[in-house]
């Protein structure tokens, strides 16, 4: 069975996404830690610099792996672990090992805030 077009549309950007190194071990620490980080936390944990660290969560949002909750001037991100639980099935279903209607559908996470405020816009009109 071949997939549906928007399921192999949302799998080809969860395995972009994933294609760079830099992303990979943004989530491998916030799976880590198991608790929201601020930016500067993260970029703390890395050997790279905070406007690179904010490219790269702005893409792990929009790619839904990582939530982010807006608290005051700080934001905090965090692993989106419906979206981490969905990855391994998603690869076993694109290589024919599991059925489609055995694969969880994900849920959608919070993510960037120009995402949020066109959503907020859609739901005001």
């Amino acid at each position: 069975m071949i997939l549906d077009r928007d399921r192999a549309e949302l799998f080809a950007r969860w395995f972009r996404c994933l294609a760079d190194p830099t992303r990979v071990q943004i989530l491998s620490l916030l799976a880590a830690e198991r608790r929201p980080m601020t930016v500067g936390e993260i970029v703390a944990e890395m050997d790279v610099g905070q406007s690179t660290v904010s490219a790269h969560l702005r893409r792990l949002g929009e790619a839904r792996f990582v939530l982010v909750e807006h608290k005051g001037a700080s934001s905090y991100f965090e692993v989106n672990s419906r979206c981490i639980e969905c990855l391994p099935s998603a690869a076993e279903l694109v290589m024919g090992e599991v059925r489609a209607d055995m694969f969880p559908a994900p849920e959608p996470g919070a993510t960037s805030r120009r995402a949020r405020l066109a959503e907020k816009r859609a739901v005001t009109r």
